[in-house]
């Protein structure tokens, strides 16, 4: 049987099983770009994922991948063994419509610069671009990350009643394992990463997504508009959400989130996996909770872009700026080019980017005198009222990563993480 037949028999019994989701020709097809590197553990519970969705018409592209020369190092043959395996296990999957791009086997590995999470997850973008129609829909995603069965229908339906939007960052939890090191590692990250989502909500920032590469979809259209994903080694999930923002309207609320997996992992330069092994030996120096006061700077700035238009003026950040882009000429550039107020505003948006604000902030914060655990306490104090703290049972005096049991500071994860999503649903900040 062919792999045409074989997909028409799996749409044929999916629609037998959900006879609701049937296809119709204005109905997208999803197409999953999954990079996987070393993850044979984690493909049958992806798969066991996978072949629960509810939806007929989904395609996943895999891009198993690895440096060439890996096989010649002996520290790297057993990532090259287990890509080996997922290969052939992928292959067994009859049952499912998956296309194999294999750069891992001998001579079809990376070459050179050109490795890592960010060319695998574009050479899977752009393989299934050439078989996408421009309405169907791109959803990233990771080997190591689980998913209920509704997840890919839930984010059909987002994009079906939002035409206009060119991504969704998905609302994403990471699952505790169970043990104590990683799990204080994890939920020290992911505080960090919902502190600078709410301080970006509270400014209502135009760059207010949250990347993580396992929770992003985009419509094939807005993909092509923007030239595709850019392979960076690490970060290519915000680059890529940076530019997709740019070009229009990002949705952050989606009905169904994602849950990724809690891991060591160096296989990126920076994000999760990076994070926790330097978390582990008590370096948070790269992920710390920056002064919710620099977040006002950064609001101050945009809301001068307006009167720039008229004049230069000075912004909080106007110095930092000038030395980023070695010129003190900011803005008259953007005014020659830009002759009303509207475009001179989004390129202003566009030149002080989601890139900008955080080297902004890292910049900054290494002159503010308190640490994490003051920040967060000035943050919840000043933002949230004393009976939505009890009502949470979380006192600001007791926080210190460091004492605090793991029930507690799950506690604080959860709580940052429910002000969170009432951000992302209702489209608006609002202090509790």
């Amino acid at each position: 049987m062919g792999k045409g037949a074989i997909y028409e028999a799996f749409r044929r019994h999916r629609i037998e099983l959900y006879p609701s989701v049937v296809r119709t020709p204005s109905t997208p097809i999803i197409y999953l770009a999954l990079p996987v590197q070393d993850e044979l553990e984690y493909i049958p519970v992806f798969i066991e994922c996978l072949r629960k969705q509810t939806v007929a018409d989904y395609e996943l592209f895999v891009c198993v991948n690895q440096p060439d020369d890996w096989w010649d190092k002996p520290s790297k043959v057993a990532v090259c063994q287990n890509n080996q395996l997922t290969l052939e296990l992928l292959s067994r999957q009859h049952d499912l419509p998956i296309t194999i791009i294999d750069r891992c086997s001998k001579g079809k590995g990376w070459q050179g610069r050109h490795f890592g999470v960010g060319w695998a997850r574009k050479t899977a973008m752009d393989v299934l671009n050439n078989k996408a129609e421009k309405n169907d829909i791109i959803v990233s995603i990771d080997a190591d990350t689980t998913f209920s069965q509704n997840y890919l229908e839930t984010i059909r339906e987002n994009f079906i009643q939002n035409p206009w939007a060119v991504a969704l960052s998905v609302p994403y939890y990471h699952n505790l394992t169970g043990d104590e090191i990683t799990d204080r590692c994890i939920l020290r990250y992911e505080i960090y990463m919902r502190y600078y989502a709410l301080n970006m909500w509270r400014i209502m920032n135009p760059y207010r997504f949250t990347a993580i590469g396992s929770a992003m979809a985009v419509p094939v259209w807005a993909y092509r508009a923007i030239g595709g994903i850019t392979p960076h080694k690490s970060g290519e999930d915000f680059y890529f959400l940076q530019k997709l923002r740019k070009h229009g309207e990002i949705l952050h609320w989606n009905n169904e989130r994602i849950y990724p997996d809690a891991r060591f992992s160096d296989r990126v330069f920076f994000g999760t996996g990076p994070a926790m092994i330097r978390g582990r030996e008590g370096d948070w120096s790269s992920y710390p909770v920056y002064d919710y006061r620099l977040f006002d700077e950064v609001e101050a700035t945009f809301d001068m872009f307006p009167s720039l238009f008229e004049k230069d003026i000075d912004t909080p950040m106007t110095d930092f700026l000038q030395v980023v882009f070695k010129t003190n000429a900011l803005w008259k550039p953007l005014r020659e080019n830009y002759k009303t107020c509207g475009q001179f505003v989004k390129a202003c948006n566009n030149k002080v980017d989601a890139l900008r604000i955080l080297q902004y902030l890292k910049a900054k914060q290494k002159d503010m005198q308190q640490c994490d655990e003051e920040n967060l306490k000035a943050f919840i104090r000043k933002f949230y009222s004393h009976e939505h703290l009890m009502s949470w049972k979380i006192n600001p005096d007791s926080i210190d990563f460091d004492q605090m049991g793991l029930t507690a500071l799950n506690t604080l994860r959860d709580f940052l993480a429910s002000h969170e999503d009432h951000c992302r649903q209702s489209g608006y900040y609002s202090i509790a």
